[in-house]
């Protein structure tokens, strides 16, 4: 079991890879559309939806936004020629914002199940409700990975990405070695607090690697402190938001999200973690970035 999640996650890696640094951005906008739409396929039944048209109308509705979201200059530009309105060009900043609400969501998420996880467990959401949340989560991903790779670039989006496998890895490893106590039961009674701490330990060697990286571009001790804390931070919310995943399916009775990748299970499975952290991630960088323009 664990040489084929081994292969599984290698050939995954490294496809992944190829495509952060080989694919135009185009491209790789619909590489990552194209896996938050299988994802959102798993999320439909986990939400308890057993039409397939239902779930295809799910998927449609996340389609839509999505090409309103990749056009948006281009919708703004049409805008601004048919309405002879220039100055609505302006607003094609205002996708920053839609960064607030996800990350809210998910420190909410963080607190909740941190402080009361039998009642986050116990709560019992109508299937239209869990499908809105499925929506907003996957979407608000895609969008900033999308824009974290066409932003800051490619090396940025790897180290993302980077951040948050090794951090799981390490705390699968941490638990098995150092595992007693468990970080929720209730919820996920294979997570450990010692893997949570060995995730938390990798996302701080990881930012320091980083920082030893960019010295040929000059220090800057607090741009470099920053990177620590929200690298620690963004591994801290990709916990919980595999522990986020772990309750819907505990709820539909299943254990694992779909059987597409042998050995790990379904997409979301594999991408449960990334959709939590990378509104907070972007959020972040996109701050340090505006204080130092």
């Amino acid at each position: 079991m664990l040489l084929k999640r081994i292969i599984t996650a290698s050939v995954l890696a490294t496809l992944i890879a190829l495509a952060v640094f080989q694919l135009p951005m185009e491209y790789f906008s619909l590489a990552i559309g194209l896996i938050t739409l299988l994802a959102a396929w798993e999320w439909s039944d986990l939400a308890g939806l057993s039409s397939t048209i239902k779930r295809a109308l799910f998927i449609a509705a996340l389609i839509l936004p999505m090409l309103g979201l990749h056009f948006w200059t281009q919708i703004l530009e049409l805008i601004s020629q048919l309405a002879d309105w220039p100055d609505v060009r302006d607003y094609s900043g205002i996708l920053e914002w839609l960064v607030i609400p996800p990350v809210l969501f998910w420190v909410l998420v963080m607190i909740l199940i941190r402080s009361t996880p039998a009642a986050v467990l116990a709560l019992q959401l109508k299937t239209r409700s869990k499908l809105f949340i499925g929506w907003f989560v996957l979407l608000s991903a895609w969008l900033f990975l999308s824009r974290l790779r066409s932003l800051y670039g490619s090396e940025m989006t790897m180290y993302f990405l980077i951040l948050i496998w090794v951090a799981d890895i390490s705390a699968y490893f941490a638990g098995k070695k150092w595992g007693e106590t468990k970080l929720s039961p209730e919820i996920s009674p294979g997570k450990t607090v010692a893997g949570m701490y060995g995730a938390l330990i990798s996302g701080l060697i990881c930012a320091i690697l980083l920082n030893l990286y960019n010295l040929k571009y000059g220090f800057n001790p607090m741009v470099a402190a920053d990177f620590v804390l929200i690298s620690i931070l963004t591994v801290l919310i990709s916990i919980y938001g595999d522990l986020f995943v772990s309750v819907v399916k505990r709820q539909r009775g299943v254990k694992d999200s779909g059987t597409l990748l042998p050995g790990h299970g379904g997409v979301l499975d594999r991408i449960d973690s990334l959709i939590a952290a990378i509104p907070f991630f972007y959020g972040c960088i996109y701050f340090i970035y505006r204080l130092s323009e």
